[in-house]
């Protein structure tokens, strides 16, 4: 088969008229030609840090709809599938992805459970790392984000470090906000990269101490605005990545997007598909081509280079998408999960206190950091409950491995003005977590998701609506159209009922982050994850 187009050289920062020559999947000639076609070959896409799981499709429904714009591999980190499933989850999304063309990437989960003040499914310690860096398939140790156990030396943490260096592996970082010494020492420890960076000027300090910075733009976390500016001086060491992309997103676009909104900035197009093509493959050691005879036929055909439309996708030689239309098939899987909880009452979630003031999480938007917020309390028949007027409202995180009382804290900014929403997709435990105007309304949405093993839900006084995920009770079994559509009408129900943020779902889904600061709720209780210890609700 032969390509003809122009062919971007990005390495050597060239645009010429070309032929591609691929014979069994592999480039065997690329010839300087002239013709009249006038599109652009250049290497795939490659998102540098992405939990599939938060697509809420299983891997190979995530590649049908990702190759669609470009993307013909991912650096993915199964971290979410691990806290519900061990190793067991991690050789699921494995060998799910093996059934595709598309080159997954999938790394060792560092942090099973992400920390010991919540309850996970699984646990994946030192020796589990050394058996997963043992592996070919692994290609590295997925972010370590409990970075106080790195600071201060924690014997576990080490050895897993330890065991990625053995392997000559790399070691993603996950240091939201910390910067000065204790970064120095994180970056010595190994750790190679972050994608937790918020501001330009917390990346500045991390690329220089040499480490590589991971651009995000999320569902819900993004960060593109605060480090674009970074690229033109940094391109060497610097990648794109979604880190969690809900469907309905995906549907619209990935990595091109990003890339259409650098070059819209006037950074050079070189540079940004550097970041966007070239450095995670090295970064990593992938198995991905790179536009050179003999490399892996992995490339993409786009209209311009400036929207970045994709005409056809590549994937060792066989054409995987076409003017929009992915060639993938779907694939048989069986459905895995770990949901052991029972339905609740309503009294489950009354709380009773003498206090006048609450400690109430601050939500932010296309943020994962939150605010302590000190706020004077609300109180009907001697239980605190949500204030609409406030916008106050009770939220909850239950349990799902076992039975065990529900959590209660309160939140900020949802906006809501009736009825509840609630998800089993909760970071980094993925128990359920729920916010809502009444307790009536909180039991209401945790019992539909005890009901189906796990979903997403927004109920009201006359509805119910619920997208399921039966997958490890944070995936879908369905085909990323039929969850994009599902997913995208109950998040305008979730915004009906009086919701102001832009990803209500994605936002609630990480309340439940210890590892972010500042204020948030585990299934044991109210955190505070500036000083790593629980806090009290009330305060005296």
């Amino acid at each position: 088969m032969i390509l003809k187009g122009q062919i971007v050289d990005i390495k050597n920062r060239r645009i010429y008229k070309g032929e591609i020559l691929i014979e069994k999947g592999k480039i065997k000639s690329i010839e300087e030609k002239d013709h009249n076609v006038n599109h652009f070959i250049l290497p795939g896409f490659v998102d540098a840090h992405i939990h599939i799981e938060s697509s809420m499709l299983v891997p190979s429904e995530f590649a049908k709809i990702a190759v669609n714009h470009g993307t013909i591999a991912t650096v993915s980190d199964p971290h979410e599938i691990a806290n519900v499933l061990g190793v067991e989850g991690v050789d699921f999304m494995i060998e799910n992805g093996k059934q595709t063309p598309f080159k997954f990437n999938f790394g060792a989960p560092s942090c099973v459970p992400a920390t010991s003040f919540e309850s996970a499914g699984a646990v994946i310690n030192a020796e589990a790392i050394k058996e997963l860096m043992s592996r070919p398939e692994i290609k590295y140790l997925a972010e370590m984000m409990n970075y106080p156990g790195v600071l201060f030396d924690d014997e576990e943490v080490l050895k897993k470090i330890a065991w990625a260096k053995h392997y000559n592996k790399p070691i993603d970082g996950h240091a939201p906000g910390v910067v000065g010494d204790d970064i120095t020492k994180y970056i010595a420890a190994g750790m190679s990269t972050d994608h937790e960076c918020f501001t330009y000027e917390e990346g500045l300090e991390k690329l220089q101490k040499g480490m590589k910075v991971l651009i995000r733009e999320g569902s819900a976390a993004k960060n593109f605005e605060a480090l674009i500016d970074l690229l033109p001086e940094y391109f060497e060491n610097m990648m794109f990545c979604s880190d969690d992309k809900h469907p309905d997103d995906l549907i619209v676009g990935h990595i091109n997007k990003l890339c259409a909104r650098a070059v819209a900035k006037g950074i050079d197009v070189f540079k940004v598909l550097q970041a966007a093509c070239i450095n995670p493959v090295e970064h990593y050691n992938l198995d991905v081509g790179l536009l050179r005879v003999e490399d892996d036929a992995d490339c993409i055909v786009v209209e311009n280079l400036k929207d970045f439309k994709v005409l056809q996708t590549y994937i060792n030689g066989e054409i995987v998408s076409e003017n929009g239309i992915s060639k993938l098939k779907s694939i048989a899987f069986e459905n895995l999960n770990n949901f052991n909880t029972s339905k609740k009452e309503v009294l489950d979630f009354k709380l009773s206190a003498e206090a006048k003031q609450i400690r109430v999480i601050e939500a932010l938007e296309s943020q994962l950091v939150t605010n302590e917020l000190i706020e004077d309390v609300t109180i009907q028949d001697g239980n605190l409950v949500s204030n609409i007027d406030t916008d106050v409202l009770k939220m909850t995180v239950v349990n799902r491995y076992q039975n065990d009382k529900p959590a209660i804290a309160f939140i900020k900014n949802f906006g809501l003005k009736e009825g509840a929403i609630a998800s089993s997709v909760g970071h980094d435990s993925h128990n359920i977590i729920a916010v809502g105007v009444s307790d009536e309304a909180i039991c209401k949405a945790v019992n539909l998701i005890v009901e189906h093993k796990g979903g997403i839900c927004a109920v009201s006084s006359s509805e119910e609506k619920i997208v399921p995920l039966p997958v490890a009770g944070i995936m879908s079994d369905k085909d990323g159209e039929t969850i994009g559509k599902q997913y995208a009408e109950l998040d305008k129900m979730a915004k009906q009922l009086g919701s102001t943020l832009n990803a209500p779902y994605m936002t609630l889904s990480f309340m439940a982050l210890l590892v972010i600061p500042s204020l948030k709720l585990s299934d044991k209780g109210l955190f505070n994850g500036n000083v790593f210890e629980f806090t009290s609700l009330t305060v005296n």
